[in-house]
């Protein structure tokens, strides 16, 4: 059963906000995690897929590892990205998918939608679409995704229960998830889980 984290979800919610906003508008700052085309490189995506892809594609991407190594998608695929940020998995998603597929990127940050919304228009992609919400709260019919896919983002939520259930709502039977996270091995203090500065850095 999992244990409900006394961390106020508003608050959260601002303070990864606030830190994504930055990463879409000044992707060159400099963060404390790796960023942009260096940090594909260094998970594993192939150059022939990411080299010709424009800067402003890949200069936002703040992922964790590369949830294609499950498999390719499938020609005619409906894929979901929890947390699409600006839009470089979800990119690459519907050049697998094809133009049968479809691709449908869900995040929370108005930044990261917007130049989402922009760089699959500088690729030509029409088989994207990018929406707001969260994560726990899916604005995605039941049972019209055949993949579910995330790199680094569920993590972010206090309420993992709940995202797993919007997970399991959204798939069709037989669907399946290919994402990728950062997992703790250990006990985290309860001091550390109510720190917001904790979950942002």
């Amino acid at each position: 059963m999992a244990v409900p984290i006394n961390v106020d979800m508003q608050a959260l919610r601002s303070a990864i906000q606030d830190e994504y906003a930055e990463v879409a508008t000044t992707p060159e700052k400099g963060f404390h995690f790796h960023t942009g085309r260096p940090l594909a490189r260094l998970l594993g995506y192939p150059a022939e897929v990411t080299d010709p892809l424009p800067e402003p594609v890949i200069e936002s991407f703040a992922g964790v590892a590369n949830p294609f190594i499950f498999g390719e998608l499938q020609p005619g695929e409906t894929v979901v990205e929890i947390g699409s940020g600006a839009g470089f998995d979800a990119v690459l998603a519907a050049q697998q998918v094809g133009a049968t597929g479809r691709v449908i990127g869900v995040d929370m940050t108005p930044a990261m939608l917007a130049k989402a919304r922009a760089n699959v228009g500088r690729v030509g992609l029409i088989n994207v679409e990018f929406r707001r919400g969260y994560m726990e709260e899916l604005p995605i019919n039941d049972a019209s995704a055949d993949v579910v896919i995330s790199n680094g983002v569920i993590n972010l939520s206090p309420d993992k229960a709940a995202v797993f259930r919007e997970i399991a709502r959204v798939l069709k039977p037989g669907g399946r998830v290919q994402m990728a996270d950062i997992v703790v091995t250990r006990a985290v203090p309860e001091a550390a889980k109510e720190n917001i500065d904790l979950w942002t850095g």
